[in-house]
């Protein structure tokens, strides 16, 4: 019987690893390449749909290029921004600031930009998007309603990219899907509950081993499928249904805060903040021990949900109006 997946030990962070220079290219960094481009062929299907025409003007390529460039380069610089300001405990980026965007340490080894945040790259990208419309003169939520569209499949790319890196993984589980990824927390197999979780995975303890890796929820292939792949089939269903500009722009923000919010109930939360809102002091962020200690993802999901239905009951009220007059 199934009990527990080894996490495979041919997968490693680097696509050709211990060759020298080639060595340098991960698959993180090609898993975005993947994200991009696969949000641009659907933003490019959208264009041909003619989702992006207004009456008086008909949107070409170039118009699609350069709001593709503009949004990607702010999520981009949003990403970086607010997970070494936000997610970053050790103060180095707010005394040091130049360093967010400089990819080498502080003795000078090469360690590219590693570290993203979602949320940043959510405000990044809108804003960026808005400051092109507007610029432009274009309306503003008809170009993100389809930007929208375009952006969850490729957000699969990004997860799968954590789950090559053996990063964000989740919580312990039982679940005869947990892997046991190689670089999470090991506990003794002295204590009592870790060893009843071993037995219960099929752990096979050797003697003289003192120390365990426990199975964890595939957290990022779970927000890869439902954060990307439904997220998008519910969106694509809806493209041409939308009763008004700015709806599928709202379902993206209340889907993803939605989804994202539950599943970090399976994600651990990062070690070194722990939870943001707690309601059982002391609980290990292994285990979920309570529906009420919060993550800062939750926290940041619950204001994307609130500011999606506002946008939602805002934007349907002021179209309403716009029928009535007519």
């Amino acid at each position: 019987m199934l009990l527990s997946l080894n996490y495979p030990s041919w997968i490693h962070p680097e696509i050709f690893p211990g060759v020298p220079f080639l060595g340098l290219i991960r698959w993180y960094g090609l898993m975005y390449v993947f994200a991009f481009g696969t949000a641009l062929l659907i933003f490019k299907r959208l264009l041909k749909e003619g989702q992006l025409d207004t009456l008086d003007k008909k949107a070409t390529e170039d118009d699609m290029y350069s709001f593709f460039a503009f949004g990607i380069l702010m999520l981009l610089i949003g990403a970086r921004i607010f997970s070494t300001l936000v997610y970053d405990q050790s103060g180095l980026y707010w005394q040091k600031p130049w360093l967010i965007f400089w990819p080498f340490d502080e003795s000078g080894n090469f360690t590219g930009l590693a570290g993203m945040s979602y949320h940043g790259g959510f405000i990044g990208g809108f804003l960026g998007m808005v400051i092109w419309c507007i610029r432009k003169k274009l309306p503003v939520f008809q170009w993100i309603d389809a930007m929208a569209v375009s952006i969850p499949l490729g957000y699969s790319f990004g997860r799968l990219g954590n789950f090559l890196n053996a990063e964000l993984y989740g919580r312990i589980t039982t679940a005869p899907w947990g892997i046991v990824f190689p670089g999470a927390q090991k506990f003794s197999i002295s204590i009592p509950w870790v060893e009843q979780i071993a037995k219960e995975t099929g752990i096979a303890i050797t003697e003289g081993v003192k120390l365990v890796n426990l199975p964890r929820h595939p957290s990022q292939l779970y927000e890869a499928l439902f954060e990307g792949v439904v997220l998008f089939l519910i969106l694509w269903f809806l493209r041409k249904h939308k009763p008004f500009h700015g709806f599928l722009t709202a379902i993206y923000t209340i889907g993803y805060g939605v989804f994202r919010f539950f599943i970090e109930y399976f994600r651990e939360p990062d070690a070194d903040i722990g939870y943001r809102i707690v309601s059982k002091p002391d609980s290990p962020t292994y285990f979920n021990t309570s529906w009420f200690n919060l993550s800062t993802g939750q926290i940041l999901c619950l204001l994307m949900i609130a500011g999606g239905v506002t946008l939602l009951l805002v934007l349907g009220i002021k179209n309403k109006k716009n029928k009535a007059k007519k």
